[in-house]
């Protein structure tokens, strides 16, 4: 193949920048040029953003800037929206508003996974997911403005509204944002004379009647168990009927009120996808051969939430890899060395990867896991959680600042202030620039794709 092979990678996730990373080792001087394209200027590590919206971890700590540690691709700011490959173009909007197209040699086409809606009245307007950086830290200050706001009430009704948080999707992301900003709550209402821990109430619902199936039942069990321990009500078998004005019902009866609905039920392949001239299964998922090429189309690939790659450690020839940051990382090794081997002409290497295990946190010194059939519980799990993820942090510059972070925490304590003000940074200007205050009970502005903060009726508005 020609020098200078122009390779684009779609997406700077955990596929995209993993394998843009190993694709700058392994590649020769003036070999190919790597182009990265994604929305932010960073990757997430997702793993760590309950622990982020909890003030474990500075939230700056979470991300890798993709500019910092891929310094011999180029990176594009911007959004791609089709995919032709039949004129193998990628169309990119780029962060500066206009639109243009890139061509290519190698494709590699990973943007990752969006959160899975249903069309359950009043979602768009009340909900927020828990998939960025952003959204933790949307989350951890609403958390504290709810208690702020509650402890300056005297309306009864307003009062169970504000300190009534609900949670839906019993997955990871659900379990470990809901046990982690429940802790976090709780640590915070000793600084308020008058809330007390039981006046916190967490709603988790679970349309299945387990929760993290991928600890097995038993852990499963373990884990409703601590949560049931915290007072955090469990639902399972239970669907959400509506939400509208954060009024919420749910199939079995109930009905409360509430100003937070977290939603983390499920994840499906980003619906970019849409605007492709790729094959795609049943769910959407790009299908892929076990060497992640997409069928069909030499010189593109694809791996992570978005892919359908088969699973050769399991006997079933039609089972198919979950979406997992575990397999995402694995597949990015495996995908850079193939793109390396597809440029020099070489055979392609097959992707088989056996569950090593699973480990979720519970909050602080607490959590489950599940490493090579062996069960762990408690403060061992937890620590276990925290060192396997900090070893799959990348760069050591991340690794080092997170373990700081923990340890500032472990001696210092959590930090418990709201920051509200980033949601809507020009309130302040407004009113003395000569907008004037904003009605009470008029919601503030929020950045685009999260919720505003109603202001309730009975808090002060300076």
């Amino acid at each position: 193949m020609a020098r200078n092979t122009r390779i684009v990678v779609v997406g700077g996730g955990y596929v995209g920048m993993y394998t843009a990373l190993r694709l700058q080792k392994k590649l020769r001087k003036g070999e190919a040029e790597v182009t990265v394209i994604d929305p932010q200027p960073h990757m997430t590590y997702q793993p760590f953003l309950p622990e982020a919206a909890a003030g474990s971890i500075e939230p700056r700590h979470v991300v890798v800037p993709l500019r910092k540690v891929l310094q011999k691709c180029q990176h594009l700011t911007g959004r791609v929206t089709a995919i032709s490959h039949a004129d193998r173009e990628v169309t990119v909007e780029l962060a500066a508003g206009h639109t243009t197209t890139l061509g290519y040699d190698v494709l590699v086409v990973a943007p990752g996974s969006v959160a899975r809606t249903l069309p359950v009245p009043g979602l768009a307007e009340q909900g927020i997911a828990f998939k960025t950086v952003g959204e933790a830290i949307y989350l951890r200050n609403h958390v504290l403005s709810r208690l702020d706001a509650a402890a300056t009430t005297l309306d009864p009704a307003l009062r169970r509204r504000l300190l009534t948080f609900l949670v839906v999707g019993g997955g990871y992301a659900g379990i470990e944002a809901l046990a982690e900003l429940a802790d976090m709550a709780r640590y915070a209402s000793r600084y308020y004379e008058n809330i007390n821990r039981e006046d916190i109430r967490w709603v988790l619902v679970e349309a299945a009647n387990r929760i993290m199936p991928e600890v097995g039942p038993k852990m499963g069990r373990y884990t409703v168990e601590r949560l049931l321990d915290a007072d955090i009500e469990v639902n399972l078998d239970t669907r959400v009927k509506t939400m509208v004005g954060g009024h919420v019902e749910l199939d079995d009866g109930q009905s409360f009120d509430t100003d937070t609905i977290i939603w983390t039920a499920g994840v499906k392949p980003n619906p970019m996808l849409e605007h492709t001239d790729l094959p795609r299964d049943a769910r959407g998922r790009i299908e892929c051969s076990a060497e992640l090429e997409v069928n069909g189309m030499p010189g593109v690939f694809s791996a992570g939430d978005c892919a359908s790659v088969p699973d050769l450690s399991k006997d079933d020839p039609e089972a198919k890899t979950s979406p997992s940051a575990q397999h995402a990382v694995r597949q990015a090794k495996v995908l850079a060395d193939n793109i390396v081997a597809h440029v020099r002409n070489k055979k392609l290497k097959q992707y088989k990867h056996s569950y090593a295990g699973s480990v979720a946190s519970l909050g602080l010194y607490k959590g489950v896991a599940e490493i090579y059939g062996i069960k762990l519980r408690g403060i061992i799990a937890w620590f276990m959680h925290r060192t396997y993820h900090v070893s799959r942090m990348p760069t050591w510059n991340r690794r080092v600042r997170i373990v700081f972070d923990w340890t500032g925490a472990l001696f210092l304590g959590r930090e418990v202030v709201s920051l509200g003000q980033i949601n809507d940074p020009k309130a302040d200007f407004d009113r003395v620039a000569g907008g004037g205050p904003r009605p009470a009970g008029q919601a503030q502005p929020a950045p685009s794709g999260v919720p505003s903060d109603p202001v309730p009726v009975g808090r002060a508005v300076s």
